[in-house]
């Protein structure tokens, strides 16, 4: 378990040359994603006409969680990172209720935004006790 720790979360958060610039091009993609999958939820669409933006925004969303966690594993227990998972609940009740999909895609897509923009001492706080986070890396 101590080498799992050290992984996730190191003393300073890990970057590497161009992480700017990958995180830049993956969250165009991932709202252009969202964009086309949203047409689908607002517009009641059938699936087939969004499934593959749905996939597009799975896909460079994964990509930016799994940066986000690479580069400091405290993303997980922050409130962006705790946002990411409320959204894939809301928007993995859709199918099952699908006359509120579009109330819950726009649930997903105001969290989102509340922590896209929040202030640094929101977004950075740690939501959970996360006894697991060695104390030299808590802030």
């Amino acid at each position: 378990m101590p080498e799992l720790r050290a992984l996730l979360f190191p003393p300073e958060p890990r970057r590497f040359a161009g992480q700017r610039w990958v995180n830049v091009a993956l969250r165009s993609v991932h709202l252009c994603a969202v964009a086309g999958l949203g047409a689908g939820f607002l517009h009641g669409l059938p699936p087939a006409s969004w499934q593959p933006w749905l996939w597009v925004a799975l896909a460079s969303g994964s990509a930016l969680g799994l940066l986000f966690v690479w580069s400091d594993g405290r993303w997980l227990v922050q409130p962006p990172g705790l946002a990411v998972l409320a959204k894939l609940g809301l928007l993995g009740l859709a199918p099952f209720v699908p006359a509120a999909g579009a109330w819950l895609f726009l649930g997903a897509v105001a969290l989102s935004s509340v922590f896209a923009h929040a202030p640094a001492r929101v977004r950075h706080c740690l939501l959970l006790p996360a006894r697991w986070v060695p104390p030299q890396v808590r802030r």
